[in-house]
């Protein structure tokens, strides 16, 4: 009996002493464009979890650097590589539990009333980890 309960506590701890690794993703994404008169002013945002922390050894901050890249896909579905890319790095003194991407940029009179998808591509710098998510765009008067 002694043998089983402590195989059960010893289970119980290793369990409990496990690091849990969370999936690194995307989630809560969000797009919508300002009429400007003849030409788009974009705005599309994403939140991104599971990502790697550096822990600074000195100061004892978190940080984590991402990656982002945004593709523009039309409504007659040719796509616009990169229309939009940025590094974000983020420090906290605490563990960073997610973190918000925001991209911005300018579509011209050539763009058409339509349907747009906004495809989100996402790279954890410290860990190599790479996610993709995309949302729906409409341009309207």
């Amino acid at each position: 009996m002694r043998k089983v309960i402590l195989f059960t506590l010893t289970v119980l701890l290793f369990t409990a002493c496990s690091k849990k690794e969370e999936k690194f993703e995307a989630f809560s994404t969000e797009a919508f464009a300002y009429d400007l008169d003849g030409s788009w002013e974009v705005n599309a945002t994403v939140r991104i979890k599971g990502f790697n922390q550096i822990v600074d050894k000195e100061t004892g901050n978190y940080a984590a650097t991402i990656s982002l890249v945004v593709d523009l896909v039309k409504p007659d579905s040719s796509v616009e590589a990169g229309k939009f890319s940025y590094v974000h790095t983020e420090t906290s003194k605490e563990k960073i539990s997610d973190v918000g991407l925001e991209a911005q940029f300018t579509l011209d009179s050539t763009y058409q009333e339509g349907i747009y998808k906004i495809i989100f591509h996402i790279k954890d710098a410290n860990s190599d980890n790479q996610t993709s998510i995309e949302t729906d765009l409409e341009l309207s008067k």
